[in-house]
């Protein structure tokens, strides 16, 4: 049965009567189908709005107005660290893959991105590349890039490999961009951005969306850095929520309101975003496609979120309240939940309960707090040094069974590391390749007679450790042999064994029915003879048969 469940975090804004049951809880696991209910929640937790992330194993929360996460534990259901940082973090949000170790990407308050390896420790600094704070982050859905939204209007593309990356463009090369520098820069809005999200379906024709405080919605080619189309809002849109499908945008007002965008245009054959003459013409949403709520309701909508069937669509308030919307009808639907206080995030889970899964490859038991002394150092990769520092740890669990030797087209070159009996063949070619091009450059010695010697030399080697990798497969088959052929003989010896002891069994029993024979003779008492002669000659016919059993057993 299909399970899905989000998060809902919320802010504490004054000390509050609460009831006992509720008091200082601050993130809240919640069921959402089939059947409503509270599942778990965390203690001692306060955030703004884009400061909750969420993995298969931890939930991650940035506290309002303090430079410290807090990280909670799922499996164990309490709170696993206090991770305190340099400045205060004003966004968060998790690259990697939903049941991966991945990297926590962390906005500042002085306008830099700060990079979290979960498993490893290392963190990565930029240089203030926002001119006010970050207030909104998102990755793309191949984890390559990352939008950072600011205050100051701006938004800056990230590559992600490039910041993770330990080799680094020289600073003296003006044909490479500068290290820990963004890609591009995105500048249409008028106002600081409140959230940005990149679109569920990778590919040519992916697109970003953002909302600001200049009553704008943007949707963003933003591998080129142009703007696919603007909508003109009737207020100042404070969330945003993206169909699963990316056929419409969301986004939430002040009076708790939800404006609905539609990128489809009625009996059109392109795509509203990608039909060029449609791209320069800002658009204004209908009024009939914006939704209120009930009665004199106006707490505003801090955060949306979207069910996995794209028919209901969640809304989060500064009343405590959660509540459901009808897409397909466009009308407030019911309540769904009670915090008490203002619900600044919500976030929507992976839905369960598939009839196929997929087994994770690993699971992050804990969590490796940041070593400051490896954060961004400017010199660092200044002369493309792409070394791997000795005390890069990896930490995590491995769920599923290593491949065997002979493994399948798409299996990683780390599998097939793992799983050899020595080294691969590729492993070994460009380890050698690497170390010849280290003491190239290290000596400059570059005689091209000297290259062709190193090559022969390296080819010679590489034919020598091939032949040795051979004999090593050899000798592993050969201790297989051994091995099954021993596995064979105990299984003999077993069966032999048993034969012996169902003839001892019915040798005995024969002997005590002769024995009851005997005494039924002497006290005088009537003897079946005829039973007695047909059961000794079946007994005498059955041990024939064990022995003859046992002698094909020696003989094989």
């Amino acid at each position: 049965m299909l399970t899905e469940s989000f998060v809902a975090s919320i802010r504490t804004v004054e000390r509050q009567a609460q009831a006992t049951a509720t008091k200082d809880i601050g993130i809240h696991l919640h069921d959402f189908q089939p059947i409503p209910s509270l599942k778990t929640s965390f203690k001692k937790s306060t955030t703004q709005p884009n400061c909750l992330a969420v993995s298969a194993t931890h939930v991650f929360a940035a506290q309002a107005d303090k430079s410290v996460i807090h990280v909670y534990n799922r499996d164990r259901g309490n709170q696993e660290a206090v991770v305190p940082f340099q400045e205060n973090i004003t966004c968060l949000a998790l690259a990697g893959q939903y049941h991966g170790a991945g990297t926590l990407v962390l906005g500042t308050q002085g306008g830099r991105l700060i990079l979290w390896e979960l498993a490893t420790g290392r963190q990565i600094s930029t240089s203030q590349s926002h001119l006010q704070p970050v207030t909104c982050l998102a990755v793309d859905p191949t984890f390559n890039f990352i939008l950072s939204g600011s205050a100051d209007s701006n938004l800056q593309l990230w590559s992600l490999p490039s910041l993770l990356s330990f080799s680094q463009p020289s600073q003296n090369d003006p044909s490479q961009p500068l290290p820990f520098s963004p890609l591009k820069t995105l500048t249409n809005h008028r106002a600081a951005i409140n959230a940005v999200l990149f679109a569920h379906i990778p590919g040519q024709t992916s697109f970003a969306v953002s909302a600001a405080n200049d009553q704008t919605c943007v949707v963003w080619d933003y591998i080129n850095g142009t703007v696919l189309h603007t909508y003109l809002l009737s207020d100042n849109p404070i969330c945003l929520a993206l169909d699963p499908a990316d056929r419409a945008a969301y986004t939430g007002f002040a009076d708790g309101s939800i404006q609905f965008i539609n990128f489809y245009k009625p009996n059109h054959p392109l795509h509203g975003l990608f039909d060029p003459s449609q791209q320069a013409t800002p658009t204004q949403p209908p009024p009939s496609d914006r939704w209120h709520l009930p009665g004199s309701s106006s707490s505003p909508a801090y955060s949306l979120q979207v069910s996995y069937d794209s028919t209901t669509l969640l809304s989060g308030h500064g009343d405590g309240k959660v509540y459901t919307w009808n897409i397909a009808k466009g009308i407030y639907s019911a309540q769904l939940a009670d915090f008490t206080l203002p619900v600044t995030n919500l976030l929507m889970l992976p839905p369960t309960g598939f009839p196929t899964t997929q087994t994770p490859n690993l699971k992050l038991q804990n969590v490796v707090k940041p070593r400051y002394e490896s954060s961004h150092n400017v010199n660092a990769g200044s002369n493309g040094d792409s070394t791997i520092p000795i005390n890069y740890n990896f930490t995590a669990q491995l769920l599923s069974t290593l491949p065997l030797l002979d493994t399948p087209p798409g299996v990683s070159d780390l599998d097939t590391a793992l799983t050899h009996p020595s080294f691969p063949d590729f492993m070994l070619e460009e380890g050698i390749a690497e170390l010849t091009a280290m003491n190239n450059r290290s000596s400059g010695h570059l005689d091209p007679d000297d290259n062709n010697n190193e090559t022969n030399s390296l080819r010679t080697e590489n034919k020598n450790l091939k032949i040795q990798l051979d004999d090593a497969l050899r000798r592993q088959r050969e201790a297989i042999a051994e091995v099954l052929e021993y596995d064979q003989q105990s299984l003999r010896r077993k069966e032999e064994e048993s034969v012996k002891r169902a003839r001892k069994k019915r040798r005995r029993i024969r002997k005590m029915e002769m024995e009851e024979r005997r005494r039924k003779v002497v006290m005088g008492e009537v003897v079946e003879t005829g039973r007695e002669n047909g059961a000794e000659g079946a007994e005498e016919e059955m041990d024939d048969d064990l022995s003859s059993d046992t002698d094909e057993l020696s003989s094989d």
